[in-house]
Order: C-alpha cells, then structure tokens, then sequence
C-alpha cells in the first residue's frame, strides 16, 4: 500500500540524488546539508556546493567561509560548514578518501548521528540499514508498529520487527507519506490509504 502511495509523490531528496547517480560522498555530504532543514534548501545548496566540490580533495581547496555561502541558508551552516571540512580531512587522511560503508567507522565522523549513517549506507552503498528520522519515528509509532520515545529507539525495534527486505525503502516511504499526509499535527487522515487499520496513538486533531 505505502509502495504504490509512495509513486504518486516526491522521494525524499537524498534518495533522488542518490538515483540521479550521487555517489556515497555526495550523499554523505548532502546528509549533513540535510538535518534541521527542508528537503527544497537542501537540493539547491547540494546543487551550489557540488559545482565546486564533488570529493573530499575538492572540498578540502575552500575556506569555511566559502562553504558557508555555497550551502547558506541550510540550518546551521557555519557548524555544517565547520563539519564537512573536518568530516573531509579524516576521510583524505584516514580512509583513502572513500566514504566507510561500515556503521561505526561512519558514526566516528563529525556531525554523523546514526540517521545520517544509516542513509549513507542505504542510499550511498545500497546496503540493507534502517534510516530513521522524525517522520520514520512519528507513524511508526502512530500505526502502533512500535513503542518507543527516541529515533534511536525506534530504530533497533525496526531491526527486530521489520522484515529485512523493507529496510532500505521505510525510510523512503515513510518520509514522503510524513511529508504529505502523516503531518505530525493534524494529519490527512481522510486522505490516507491506511486509515481504517491505523490506531491513530497520539493523534488528537486529524483532517
């Protein structure tokens, strides 16, 4: 059902760019861009910055200040600016300039949280991963496929719960349904595919 929902809108803009070729920098880099700020900002700073930087070699020729214009008005762009610096001076000096595909080595880089890792591995490497963000968070929860109170949390029951060859794609649907019809305050509902089966756990106002 969220399958052929998902067809009638937009994917999320990582998974675009990933499927108009982004490589796992890009997508990394683009992550970060990505947090804290609307999927329309993020293109076009992606887009701003990837004209002048495609690799970590790339983005290690500008200054701070330099990045902080190509990818303003991203939220927090002097901290991001700040991050894909450092994030591209570990992977030239620690990682051959490759991106890790591995969870843990992506975690110890700054400004990676597990969201941000787990879609470099879903949508940079293809790898079987569960991205939660809010939107991931919020209906799995409000469908009553989980209990818990952090994306984090969510997350490892996803791991427990959900079949392994829903992984990569939850996250897609789940973003572009949050985005459109599973608003986190009065969702539409009378829109929603799933309404009749879905709880509706801490909904108090729906359209």
């Amino acid at each position: 059902m969220l399958e052929k929902s998902r067809e009638r809108r937009n994917a999320p803009v990582i998974t675009l760019m990933a499927n108009l070729g982004a490589g796992p920098f890009e997508v990394l880099a683009s992550t970060v861009l990505s947090l804290r700020t609307k999927d329309e900002v993020t293109a076009k700073a992606s887009k701003r910055l990837f004209e002048k930087a495609r690799s970590p070699e790339d983005m290690l020729t500008l200054d701070e200040k330099t990045i902080e214009k190509l990818i303003y008005p991203v939220g927090f762009y002097k901290t991001k600016a700040k991050n894909l610096i450092k994030i591209s001076r570990i992977l030239v000096d620690e990682y051959q300039s490759v991106v890790p595909d591995d969870i843990d080595e992506l975690l110890k880089l700054p400004g990676v949280g597990r969201k941000t890792a787990n879609l470099v591995l879903v949508e940079g490497y293809k790898k079987d991963a569960v991205c939660v963000d809010t939107h991931v968070h919020r209906i799995s929860n409000r469908i009553g496929y989980v209990t818990t109170k952090t994306p984090d949390q969510t997350e490892f029951e996803l791991r427990k719960k959900l079949p392994r060859k829903y992984w990569i794609r939850y996250n897609e649907y789940l973003v572009a349904y949050g985005q459109t019809i599973c608003k986190p305050v009065s969702p539409f509902c009378s829109k929603c595919e799933a309404e009749g089966m879905c709880p509706k756990t801490g909904v108090t106002k729906f359209r």
